[in-house]
């Protein structure tokens, strides 16, 4: 299976505000993102996509998606749309301590984001089709690519998905393998 991880375009907020689950506009229209992206994607594939505006606006630009919750972003409970200086450092260095197991208040761990990300993905391999497109956010696409390639979970944030931008693993019986990270197509961000 050819798979194509996408991260939505750059969400509508405010430098320093956590977001995770919060529901954002866009900053750039999802029609031009998609039609740069497209060139990079296969005539055929099935569509999926996180229901969180951000992605699903893209998805809908790339065709009819199927949405699921699983690949929404990591929850960050009462931390969701406060700034990090409001949070504050006693709070961050609490996550930082334990990056994987740390929720905040009322959310969910990178762990337990994992893990629904991880389940999405077992069914889509078990339903193998020859290609597909996944549009969703750095949590869950780290998440998956992580696993994939073989990565430990504490590697992971080292997969910066770029926003609008497309990657693509192959997965075979035997293994995955990265075919290229982070394209964004034609255009003039091409």
């Amino acid at each position: 299976m050819e798979l194509y991880l996408i991260r939505h375009p750059r969400p509508q907020v405010a430098p320093g505000v956590c977001y995770g689950q919060t529901d954002l506009g866009l900053a750039e229209p999802a029609a031009e993102v998609a039609a740069r992206l497209r060139p990079l994607l296969p005539a055929d594939f099935t569509l999926h996509a996180s229901p969180l505006a951000r992605a699903r606006l893209l998805a809908e630009a790339l065709g009819t998606p199927r949405l699921d919750a699983r690949l929404q972003e990591i929850h960050f409970g009462d931390w969701e749309g406060r700034s990090f200086d409001e949070i504050g450092q006693p709070a961050l260095d609490a996550w930082a301590a334990s990056p994987l197991d740390f929720a905040p208040p009322g959310g969910e761990s990178p762990r337990q984001m994992a893990a629904r990300a991880h389940a999405f993905l077992a069914e889509l391999r078990a339903e193998a089709p020859p290609a597909a497109v996944v549009v969703a956010h750095g949590g869950p696409l780290r998440a998956i690519a992580g696993a994939l390639l073989g990565l430990p979970p504490e590697n992971w944030l080292g997969l910066d998905f770029a926003c609008g931008e497309a990657t693509r693993i192959d997965l075979h019986d035997w293994g995955s393998v990265l075919r290229w990270f982070n394209r964004s197509g034609a255009g003039p961000a091409g």
